[in-house]
C-alpha cells in the first residue's frame, strides 16, 4: 500500500497526500474516501485531487488532530469506487487558429502534426478529478510519447473550449482564462454552464474519447 502523511492546510483543513506513482486504482480509492467523508457532519467539503484529498472542517480548532488520525486510518481501510461512469465523446478541431501549439507538440514529441493528432484521439480517457477552474478535467491515459511540457510564460487568455497538454496531462479548459499548456484543438461542446440544474459536464470516473473534426464541424 503506498505511503500517505496528513498535514494541516491553513486554519480550516488538513489534507492526506500519498506518495508516488498515480494510478487509477489509487485514484478510486480517493473517490471511496471522498464519498466516506461527505457523510460526515464534521466535515463542511471534501476536495479529491491527483494522489490527495482535501478536507475541510467544521469545527478546525477542536478537531484537527482528531481529523489527522481518522483520515490516516480511513484511507488504511478504504476500497476501491467503481462509480456509474459514463463514456462522452468530445468533437475536437486541431491545430490551426484553435490549437497554436500542435507543431510544438509534434517537433518536442519527434511526430507529425497528424501523428500527434491520431495519438490523442487514440486514447479512451478517464476522468480522474475536477480542478482548475469549474469542469475542468484532469484525464489518465495520455501516451507517454505526447508528454510535453508547460509554456515557460503562460498565455494571459485561454478560450474556452481549448484542448490542452501540459506535461503527462491532456485536459479541456471550460473557461476563458489565463493558461500555461500547449494548446492543441479546441471544442465547442460546453463543460460548464451555470444556469443548468447540472452546470458541469464530467465527473470523476467518466471515461472520454476525442473524436477529430474537420474545421467549421466542431
Amino acid at each position: 500500500m503506498q505511503r500517505a502523511r496528513c498535514y494541516l492546510l491553513g486554519e480550516t483543513a488538513v489534507v492526506l497526500e500519498l506518495e508516488p506513482p498515480i494510478t487509477l486504482a489509487t485514484q478510486k480509492r480517493i473517490w471511496r474516501l471522498t464519498q466516506r467523508l461527505a457523510e460526515i457532519p464534521e466535515v463542511v467539503e471534501t476536495i479529491p485531487g491527483m494522489n490527495n484529498i482535501t478536507v475541510v472542517l467544521r469545527n478546525p480548532h477542536t478537531l484537527t488532530l482528531d481529523a489527522i488520525e481518522r483520515l490516516q486510518r480511513w484511507w488504511e481501510e478504504s476500497e476501491a469506487l467503481e462509480p456509474d461512469s459514463r463514456t462522452i465523446e468530445i468533437p475536437v478541431v486541431y491545430g490551426g487558429a484553435q490549437g497554436p501549439d500542435l507543431s510544438v507538440v509534434a517537433e518536442h514529441c519527434g511526430l507529425t502534426e497528424k501523428q500527434v493528432v491520431e495519438l490523442h484521439a487514440s486514447v479512451d480517457y478517464v476522468v480522474w478529478f475536477l480542478g482548475f477552474q469549474p469542469g475542468f478535467p484532469y484525464l489518465g491515459g495520455l501516451s507517454s510519447r505526447l508528454y510535453t511540457p508547460r509554456r515557460a510564460e503562460p498565455r494571459l487568455s485561454v478560450p474556452a473550449g481549448t484542448v490542452a497538454i501540459g506535461g503527462e496531462q491532456t485536459g479541456i479548459y471550460p473557461l476563458a482564462s489565463p493558461g500555461g499548456w500547449q494548446l492543441i484543438g479546441h471544442t465547442s461542446t460546453p463543460l460548464f454552464e451555470p444556469g443548468q440544474e447540472s452546470p458541469v459536464l464530467l465527473r470523476p470516473g467518466d471515461t472520454l474519447r476525442f473524436i477529430p473534426q474537420k474545421e467549421g464541424v466542431c
